[in-house]
């Protein structure tokens, strides 16, 4: 009787030892205080009675949404930054042995290196390069957190908030700019639509007929739009004659002999 109740507990004891780790996890197992080595996944024994124990690490990725920073760029503008971390244990005994607690001292190092790093460039950059500022929150805490076992996947940034009174100005600066932009597209297109007037009156000015045709083209637009309005039409050859009678006249009156001074007409 005694030897079945000295085998049960021998079998009780045993049967204590068993862990089981998830496809996700491993066994971080630790002989008299020790580091013994990793477990898992799956079924593994450690020693009872407190002589091996076990710590079961995630190895997941984890994600890690930074509360918002309040922090002044470079050019001294004070601004809200929320950014979210993405990482995983790739070493599950450095996660313990390295570190005490690897989900606070990763989140801790983000927010420092958030804070860092957005005051080490201005507005415009934090606004308008993110990829180069994620570049650099990522490798700004990717050496540190690797002794501790872990893997920095991605840190971003997810959202800048800026004072209202810079939303206002850079609200003034961007209606600027699309003014500027307005006014160089109007102006290149006048400079064209000149060349092309200055195009088709040389080419007028080489065919007379091509006058006589606008013109009646001309007539033809107002007489649809303005019905009450009376046009008279002037053919050309008649400018050209009034042209030349005037250029006749002009001729004579300047070859016509004055009279000798003091005599009468």
């Amino acid at each position: 009787m005694l030897t079945l109740v000295i085998s049960g507990i021998v079998v009780v004891v045993l049967l204590s030892g068993l862990r089981v780790a998830q496809e996700y996890e491993r066994g971080v197992v630790f002989r008299l205080g020790r580091y013994a080595g990793l477990r898992g996944p799956g079924l593994y024994w450690i020693i009872p009675l407190g002589v091996e124990r076990s710590r079961t690490i995630d190895i997941r990725t984890r994600t890690v949404s930074a509360e918002q920073q309040e922090t002044i760029t470079r050019d001294s503008v004070t601004i809200r930054v929320n950014a979210v971390l993405w990482y995983h244990i790739t070493q599950a005994d450095k996660s313990i042995i390295a570190v005490k607690d690897s989900a606070a001292a990763v989140y801790q190092l983000a927010l420092t290196s958030l804070r860092n790093i957005i005051g080490q460039h201005d507005l415009d950059e934090v606004l308008q390069e993110r990829d180069k500022i994620n570049d650099l929150l990522r490798g700004s805490i990717a050496d540190v957190t690797t002794a501790w076992g872990i893997v920095v996947e991605r840190f971003e940034m997810k959202d800048v908030e800026l004072p209202e009174a810079m939303q206002q100005v850079m609200a003034m600066q961007a209606e600027a700019i699309r003014e500027k932009r307005a006014r160089i597209i109007k102006a290149e297109a006048e400079l064209e639509a000149s060349k092309k007037l200055g195009d088709a009156a040389e080419q007028m000015a080489n065919n007379p007929v091509a006058v006589e045709l606008r013109r009646m083209q001309m007539v033809t637009e107002v007489g649809a739009e303005n019905n009450s309005t009376t046009v008279l039409m002037v053919p050309s050859d008649f400018v050209t004659l009034a042209k030349s009678f005037n250029q006749y006249l002009s001729e004579h009156t300047s070859h016509k002999p004055r009279n000798p001074s003091g005599t009468g007409a």
